[in-house]
């Protein structure tokens, strides 16, 4: 092999191995930005980035794969996607573009909305400079020469000189301290609301401390801002620069920190008992409502600059306190004291004090004071208007008025009237006072007066207070005497009648006791009389009952006898009937067991015998025993005892 063959294949192998050279493979999570290092038409004349073939870099960027470039011509750089995390932001810097305005201080993107197409941004107008427009989570495929990309992680870059790294990483701590890569989020717990200072955008006009709301109509697109979100359509709807009046509520808000910074304030509390009265320190020039005799400042309606006419009432609001101010009213009854050592809770009178006095009698006693005074709601503004706040009105102008006015009083009386007239001075102040209270649009409702207090080393008012209450006491003990005397009089009176109508009492018990016994003898007496009249009867009754049983025994008797043959048949039967009933129930012995006999003992004397049975039946059998019986049937009977025999007699044969 000849050298030239050989030659040939070194160079031949070489030339394969410079062409090979030309494959590129670029990871998938990766992108390839391209260097060229020369080309016919020359190096870039302005700008970065070659536009038409140049030698530089290029606008396009290689993705995840294989590429082929020309060996030797093109460099590829590799560089990582840019990633964005869930519920952070990204800000973009451009290294070429078109040249910002002298008033801009970020780039627009109005015409250019898409950062991976280099190309495009450029050649529609695209600015160098940090971009309005800021990136939302995600994953991008940027040309790293073209744009720089700040995040919270990190800052996505090619880095070309050391200057520039040093003012991109100033850039990421200024976002850092505003707390850029975040949104702005506000809770409804927060009772924040979110103030939006602009930093781009035309100045605002001479004069002017705020910038008016604009762009806040969601059905205008062109302007649209969306609550600063849109810079672009906030400039193009006439934004300016500066403390904004529209501010930030509840809400998650995607605002470019460099375009706006946000500062949380709280809302306006209006508590329940107040209104609020609105100072507004912007807006345009409006009608005074307040009327032309009433010059005391401008009262206009809502919206415009000056004391808004309507208050707010309680509740809570989103209220810019960089435009106006709220000031809070009570709308209930408020207590000012003009004592030394009592404030009140709404402190409008911490700085007064009591009213120093001198009397008609040359006393200088200091008298505390409490008046009670209420604003309508309605007539708030128009307090506002005149006196600026509460406090001042109280200060300036009620202080001065009650002052005179007691000073005056206290000049026509003496000590001693001050204090006893103290409740008639209480009602015509209150009186006299309601007019002038009227004139401030102040609703008076009471005044009270307390003690009045000598000064400070001074016993004066405490000794004629001391004499006072000597004398006050000395008459009260007269009275209190007299009222004794009194009452021991009535009390004397009222025993009397006591004892009167004790004894009364007595005397009516005893006549009642009386009329009790008598009316007690009365019936004794009728029931005695019912008992004798009772008895009476009873007996008659029973004496009827035995002589109808007795006459009725004797006639049965009587025909039993005439039975029997004559009575003293009849007497000798029931006699001997008693007898055998007798000897029976006794247990007699009818032949006797022992013989008593009489007669001479054993000298031989002689003696009677003789037998109770014997005796008995002696006599039943003897003739003496029949003649007492005829002598008493033979006994004459009574001429009653005949009538009621005949008539038991005439009842027996109607019986028959």
């Amino acid at each position: 092999m000849s050298v030239l063959a050989i030659i040939g294949y070194a160079v031949g192998g070489i030339v394969f191995l410079i062409l090979l050279s030309g494959i590129r493979f670029i990871p998938n999570n990766r992108i390839g930005i391209i260097e060229k290092r020369f080309a016919g038409k020359g190096s870039v004349k302005s700008g970065l980035i070659a536009l038409n073939g140049e030698a530089g870099y290029q606008p396009r960027i290689l993705r995840g794969g294989l590429h082929y470039l020309m060996p030797i011509q093109y460099v590829v750089h590799t560089m990582p996607l840019v990633t964005i995390s869930q519920g952070k932001v990204g800000y973009v810097f451009a290294r070429d573009g078109k040249q910002l305005d002298p008033a801009q201080v970020l780039a627009s993107n109005a015409t250019v909305t898409d950062f991976q197409d280099v190309e495009g941004f450029l050649k529609n107008g695209g600015q160098r400079g940090p971009q309005r427009r800021i990136l939302r989570e995600g994953t991008y495929a940027f040309n790293l020469v073209q744009f720089i990309v700040i995040t919270e992680e990190r800052i996505y870059t090619l880095a070309l000189s050391k200057e520039e790294g040093d003012t991109i990483r100033g850039m990421a701590e200024v976002i850092a301290q505003r707390g850029g890569f975040r949104p702005v989020v506000i809770k409804d717990t927060d009772d924040s609301i979110g103030v939006v200072t602009v930093h781009d955008g035309p100045s605002l006009a001479q004069g002017e401390i705020i910038a008016p709301v604009v762009g806040d109509d969601p059905d205008q697109a062109e302007t649209y801002h969306n609550k600063f979100q849109d810079a672009d359509n906030f400039l193009r709807a006439g934004g300016q620069r500066g403390r904004q009046l529209q501010v930030l509520v509840e809400g998650t808000y995607y605002v470019n920190r460099l375009f706006g910074t946000v500062e949380m304030i709280p809302k306006t509390v209006i508590e329940v008992g107040n209104v609020g009265v609105v100072v507004s320190y912007t807006g345009e020039t409006g009608d005074d409502l307040s009327g032309k005799e009433y010059r005391h400042g401008e009262l206009v309606n809502k919206g415009y600059r000056g004391v808004w006419s309507e208050p707010l009432l309680p509740g809570k609001y989103a209220f810019n306190t960089y435009a106006g101010k709220v000031i809070s009213v009570p709308t209930t009854n408020i207590i000012l004291k003009w004592i030394r050592t009592e404030t009140g809770a709404h402190r409008y009178d911490e700085n007064l004090t009591e009213v120093s006095l001198i009397t008609k009698d040359a006393f200088e006693p200091s008298l505390p004071l409490s008046v009670v005074v209420h604003i309508d709601y309605q007539k708030a503004p128009l307090v506002i208007q005149r006196f600026g706040d509460i406090k001042k009105l109280v200060e300036q102008t009620l202080d001065p008025m009650v002052s005179a006015y007691f000073k005056n009083v206290g000049q026509m009386r003496t000590l001693i009237q001050l204090l006893q007239d103290r409740s008639a001075i209480q009602q015509q102040a209150s009186s006299e006072m309601r007019e002038k209270f009227a004139h401030y649009n102040l609703a008076l409702e009471e005044v009270l007066i307390g003690t009045p207090s000598s000064p400070e080393n001074d016993t004066q008012i405490e000794t004629i207070l001391m004499q006072l209450r000597s004398r006050q006491v000395a008459e009260e003990q007269v009275e209190t005497y007299a009222q004794q005397e009194k009452a021991a009089v009535k009390e004397r009176e009222l025993k009397e009648a006591q004892s009167r109508a004790q004894m009364q009492t007595k005397l009516t018990e005893a006549e009642l006791n009386i009329n009790i016994q008598t009316d007690q003898g009365k019936a004794e007496y009728q029931r005695s009389l019912q008992q004798a009249q009772q008895i009476r009867a009873l007996a008659e009754a029973e004496a009827e009952k035995i002589s109808r049983i007795g006459i009725a025994q004797a006639l049965a008797t009587e025909e039993q006898v005439r039975a029997y043959g004559g009575p003293q048949f009849q007497v000798t039967q029931q006699v001997l009937t008693r007898f055998a009933e007798a000897i029976q129930t006794s247990g007699v012995d009818v032949v006797p067991r022992v013989v008593v006999s009489g007669g001479n003992n054993a000298e031989g004397g002689s003696s009677t015998s003789s037998n109770v049975m014997e005796g008995l039946l002696t006599m039943l059998l003897s003739e003496r025993f029949g003649v007492m019986a005829d002598e008493s049937a033979k006994a004459p009977r009574s001429p009653e005892a005949d009538a009621l025999r005949e008539q038991i007699r005439k009842d027996m044969e109607k019986k028959k």
